[in-house]
């Protein structure tokens, strides 16, 4: 054997021993996001976009406003519930926040300035 098929054999198998060493510490790729975490990511996005000045004041109430409603709505559904969400109340949730995440972009890249 030449010396390029040893190397690539070495590392090869290196490289297939340390696989499950990286397999078993790795988190899931997918995790989704908390409502907590979401609601702070969007936030900050209202809060880039005004200070970027792609957020006009009327355009940041509207958007502070459907977060404040969201808001609402999570503290009487837990209020209601113990202090949890049913699975229903999360999905309701969810469908309310990306439809805030949308509305955050398609305000934030109108064109309009203030």
């Amino acid at each position: 054997m030449n010396m390029h098929a040893k190397a690539f054999i070495l590392t090869a198998a290196i490289a297939g021993l340390m696989l499950p060493a990286i397999a078993q510490t790795s988190a899931p790729a997918t995790a989704p996001a908390t409502i907590h975490q979401r609601k702070e990511n969007q936030q900050d996005r209202i809060a880039n976009g005004v200070k970027s000045g792609q957020l006009t004041a009327g355009e940041t109430a509207n958007l502070e406003k459907r977060e404040a409603h969201i808001n609402k709505e999570i503290h009487n559904d837990r209020v209601a519930n113990g202090g949890k969400l049913t699975p229903a109340e999360r999905r309701q949730v969810t469908r309310q926040q990306n439809r805030t995440s949308r509305a955050i972009y398609r305000k934030k890249h109108n064109a309009r300035v203030q």
